[in-house]
């Protein structure tokens, strides 16, 4: 049986009389790349929320490493899980230089302090960013830099630990076509590299799913419409299903396209 790095049993959140996720269960396996896709509102964040250890279920139980959230300290787990979203990114200072903000992942904190760093970690640091192809932007102020800069600075941090889990929320979000597709690009290289993590990527989008990629999970209204081997999932019928509108799925080599069925 394969060892499962995140497992999801029956999995109910409720905020404030709203119920974001209802009843999910999934099993993210060693070696998985997965892509969690929705419309807004479908639960996706809040997935990824319970997977980083930063929010606990109403109902059912999430296990990470074999650890039940609720019944370990959860600052043992998060050094194992790697979090790059929108979110984190609005906690970063401007002013922090792109090194630090990648270096800093390693105590867990967002703004370099009195910590102090050795050598090595500092040579990670600028490794990664060098792998996300923003290298020369390490003395760079963090609020200086564009959109899809950002996006790769955070993405470069999430590896930062040497994660088990890496967590990718909307990693495309606000890029446009070029910068989108030397992230997929890059993305894509990573996922094909067997020393990269067990990863969940979040995107409203087929096309932003990364070449490489072996599962797929489908939310819609915070229920599950299906999850499983990426072609096995990413069909038509599942995406109509998920977004509510007829839509015609098709593959080109290892990329996906989605569009909307024409009713002439």
């Amino acid at each position: 049986m394969a060892f499962a790095a995140a497992s999801l049993t029956d999995v109910t959140v409720r905020r404030a009389g709203t119920t974001i996720l209802d009843d999910v269960s999934l099993t993210i396996g060693e070696g998985e790349r997965w892509a969690i896709l929705g419309p807004n509102g479908a639960g996706k964040s809040t997935l990824i929320q319970l997977l980083a250890a930063r929010m606990h279920p109403t109902a059912g139980t999430v296990d990470l490493f074999g650890e039940r959230l609720g019944k370990v300290d959860i600052f043992e787990l998060r050094p194992l899980i790697g979090l790059a979203s929108q979110e984190l990114a609005e906690t970063i200072p401007l002013q922090e230089t792109c090194e630090n903000v990648v270096v800093t992942a390693g105590y867990g904190v967002v703004g370099r302090w009195r910590e102090q760093y050795d050598e090595v970690d500092l040579e990670r640091a600028r490794t990664l960013l060098a792998a996300f192809g923003v290298g020369e932007l390490g003395s760079r102020m963090f609020g200086t830099l564009s959109t899809g800069e950002r996006k790769r600075v955070l993405a470069a941090r999430a590896l930062m630990t040497d994660p088990e889990l890496l967590l990718l929320d909307e990693p495309a979000a606000g890029l446009d076509l070029g910068g989108r597709e030397s992230l997929v690009r890059t993305l894509g290289r990573l996922a094909k590299d067997p020393a990269t993590p067990v990863t969940v990527l979040v995107t409203h989008h087929v096309e932003e799913i990364p070449p490489g990629y072996t599962h797929a999970a489908l939310l819609r209204r915070g229920q599950l419409v299906a999850a499983g081997p990426i072609q096995e999932t990413l069909t038509s019928q599942n995406l109509t299903a998920t977004f509510g509108l007829p839509l015609v799925a098709e593959q080109r080599g290892e990329r996906y396209t989605a569009r909307s069925l024409s009713l002439n």
